[in-house]
Parts: C-alpha cells; sequence; structure tokens
C-alpha cells in the first residue's frame, strides 16, 4: 500500500553505529568543553597569583576561546573531507597534549601561549556535528545535533569541580597542584575518553567523491550563511562570554566565594546546555524558525531587567530565563543550517561556529571596555543591544523568505 501524499513518512530510525556516534561524540564535546573553558575557573588564582590587571585576566580567559573559534570552518571542512572520527580523535589527543603541558606552566607569556592551544578543544564542535552530519538522516538531526550540543553543560562541570580539584591537591607533591591539578586531571581524562571513542565507534565510512575546495567553499559566499552566523553569535557566543563572565562577576560583585559562584553559575549553564536536545525536538517537530523566534523572545524578556541593578535572587531568576532561550536558540540555528544545507554540514556549520565563538571571545573583552562607562551592568546592556539587531535581522529574513515562498532542500 502507498503513502497517502497528504501524511509524512515517518523519520528513519537511526542505525546502532549512529547512536554509537551521536552518544560518544556528546561525551567527548561535553569533556572537551568543560577544556575549554577552564580559564573561567583557573585564572581567579591566577590573578591572585601574578598579580593581573582586569585587562591581563579578561585576555586569558577569552584565548582559548579565540582559537577554538578561528580553527572551526578549517576543521569542519577536514571533518567532511577526512571523515568526522578521525579529525575528532585527533583534536582530542592535540588538547590533552596542550593541557598536560598547561599544569606545568608558570608564567603569564606561557600561559597565554598555552591557552591558545588548549582552545584547539573548541573546535570539536565543528568536527562532531561534521561527523554526526554523516551518519544521521536529515530528518533526525535536529535531536541529534541538539543532544550534541547538550555537551555544552560541560561548562558545569569546570565551574562545579575545578574550585575541588585547586584545593584538593596543595603545590610541591610529585604531580602538579593547586591550580595546575585542574588542567593535569582534564588531560589525563581527554586521553581516556579518546581511548574509549578510537575502541566503541565505528571506522569512517568510505570517503565520497572529492570536490575541490572551491566546491566546498562555495556556500560561504551566501549571505544567509553569515546570518545564521550572527544568530550563533546571540545563542552560543553570548552564552560563551557569560560562562567566562559570571564567576568574577559573583566574586566581585556580590562577593561571593570562588566554589559558589562556580555552583550560581552552572545555574545558568544547565538550562543554556541541557535545553539543547529539546530545542533540537522542537525544531524537528514545529519548524526551526519559530521556535528561533520563540528564543530569541524569552532571551529578551531576562535581558531588559538585567540591565539595572538587582538583588541576587533576581539576578539568578533572570540569568536562567536568558539560559533557557540560549539553549533552545543554538539548537534551532543548527536546525536551520542542517535544512539548508545538508551534506555541508562541516563547511558552513564550522563557519556559523566560528562566528558565534569569536562572539564568545569579542563580548567579553567589550563587556570590560564598556564597564567605566555602562556601570556594572555593561555586560548585559551590551547583549541586549546585540540581541535586538539580531532579532530584527532574523524576524526581517523570515518574512521576505516566506514572501517569496523559499523553502530549504528539506524541511
Amino acid at each position: 500500500m502507498t503513502q497517502p501524499a497528504n501524511i509524512p513518512l515517518p523519520a528513519p530510525a537511526l542505525t546502532a553505529d549512529a547512536r554509537r556516534v551521536v552518544t560518544w561524540s556528546t561525551l567527548g564535546f561535553t569533556l572537551m568543553f568543560a577544556v575549554w573553558v577552564m580559564f573561567s575557573i583557573v585564572a581567579l588564582p591566577i590573578r591572585k597569583q601574578l598579580g593581573l590587571t582586569d585587562a591581563q585576566f579578561t585576555l586569558l580567559t577569552a584565548i582559548p576561546v579565540l582559537t577554538g573559534s578561528l580553527l572551526r570552518l578549517p576543521a569542519g571542512l577536514l571533518a567532511d573531507r577526512l571523515g568526522g572520527k578521525k579529525m575528532f580523535l585527533a583534536v582530542t589527543l592535540v588538547t590533552a597534549a596542550f593541557s598536560l603541558a598547561l599544569s606545568f606552566a608558570q608564567g603569564y607569556d606561557t600561559l597565554l601561549a598555552l591557552a591558545l592551544g588548549v582552545g584547539l578543544a573548541g573546535v570539536s564542535f565543528a568536527v562532531g556535528n561534521a561527523w554526526i552530519a554523516q551518519w544521521v538522516p536529515a530528518s533526525r538531526q535536529g535531536l541529534a545535533l541538539g543532544t550534541f550540543g547538550a555537551g555544552n553543560a560541560g561548562a558545569s562541570i569546570t565551574k562545579l569541580v575545578a574550585p575541588l580539584l585547586i584545593t584538593l591537591v596543595p603545590a610541591g607533591l610529585l604531580i602538579p597542584g593547586g591550580w595546575h591539578f585542574v588542567p593535569f586531571v582534564f588531560a589525563l581524562m581527554l586521553v581516556l575518553a579518546a581511548l574509549l571513542t578510537a575502541r566503541l565507534t565505528p571506522a569512517d565510512a568510505a570517503v565520497r567523491p572529492q570536490r575541490t575546495l572551491a566546491d566546498w567553499l562555495r556556500p560561504l559566499g551566501n549571505v544567509q550563511v553569515w546570518r545564521f552566523g550572527l544568530y550563533y553569535v546571540v545563542f552560543f557566543g553570548a552564552y560563551v562570554a557569560l560562562s567566562l563572565f559570571l564567576p568574577k562577576y559573583y566574586v566581585d560583585h556580590y562577593e561571593i566565594p570562588l566554589a559558589e559562584a562556580g555552583l550560581l553559575t552552572a545555574l545558568f549553564i544547565f538550562p543554556a546546555s541541557l535545553l539543547r536536545p529539546l530545542g533540537g525536538y522542537l525544531s524537528d517537530r514545529f519548524g526551526p524558525r519559530g521556535v528561533t523566534v520563540a528564543s530569541f523572545a524569552v532571551m529578551l524578556l531576562g535581558l531588559l531587567p538585567l540591565t539595572r541593578e538587582l538583588p541576587l535572587s533576581t539576578f539568578l531568576l533572570l540569568t536562567t530565563v536568558v539560559g533557557v532561550g540560549m539553549g533552545v536558540g543554538k539548537a534551532s540555528t543548527y536546525t536551520l543550517v542542517a535544512q539548508w544545507y545538508p551534506g555541508q554540514m562541516g563547511v558552513v556549520g564550522g563557519l556559523v561556529g566560528l562566528l558565534g565563538g569569536l562572539g564568545g571571545f569579542i563580548l567579553p573583552l567589550t563587556f570590560a571596555a564598556l564597564k567605566p562607562s555602562l556601570g556594572a551592568q555593561a555586560a548585559f546592556i551590551t547583549l541586549l543591544v546585540v540581541t535586538l539587531i539580531s532579532t530584527a535581522v532574523f524576524v526581517g529574513s523570515m518574512l521576505r523568505l516566506r514572501a517569496l515562498g523559499r523553502r530549504p532542500s528539506f524541511a
């Protein structure tokens, strides 16, 4: 019996190999994200130890985000061409080497140089997206990519565990102690993760017929791809920026101890990360456009009152609301990418991730630069303006595409 034309075909079930790829890429990305943002915690005792200025502190926390952003596009391209598993394992092991070296570093210049290497952890996002897209059918990619993206919750591992690790092993032992113990433990965990991933995931499928570099890069000439990047600056770049910014804000503004500041920051991170699978599911079910509009609206609802001084309880509630919008919006943005550019997730997703990550690098520097003129709430005023601009661009583009009757190749 043929399927009636007006009833959509059910989405194909994932194969066992596809499920293993989603599971182990998500676990690996969760750990890599924890490594990527570790300076948001370890830089606080480093600031005290080395007497860093606010500018030096902010640069140290942001430098890994720069590397992990700029290299997302070439890493995604290589994952498309060489295979997602090969690239994911390579990135994991190289990051482990830099993390191990960081555990023995001392001077500020050395820390900055090694922070650039640790930032390679951030390219795992583009590589993992390409790897999943090679195994998961387009109709299931919203939930699969959303599940993978929930690895952003790795930031909460850093916020919750790193303060404990700093106090667990004192300096002067055979293994690095104090803040040095954090990158030491992360390096060992990365090596273990690489070994398990190599053993428990399927080999990359046969390489597809090679296209020229120009063919791979052609979508980057489409202004729509760059608009996707703008939306991702709001949903992901601002998430990274706040993950780096909030621990110091709690310590300096509310005079909260470091361990408690990490815990309170995790309350923002949880919805901003763990709701990503929900965003993917809703995008698969109802379409990513409407979900993206709703995500922008939720963020604006939370950001507007954050532009003024608030008691701690209200501040926590509103940052959680902002996190909800970010968590859902990150998934809906990448569902848009998967629908409009199927088979090109590595290069297109890499550029979108690159732009979003650059937002995570530039925004903390902007917060610090504007603080003297805008006051303690400069970060939230900046995010409100950027979100308003991005919302206007998205809604205008959506209405224009509807008027033209344009739809993605898969929707």
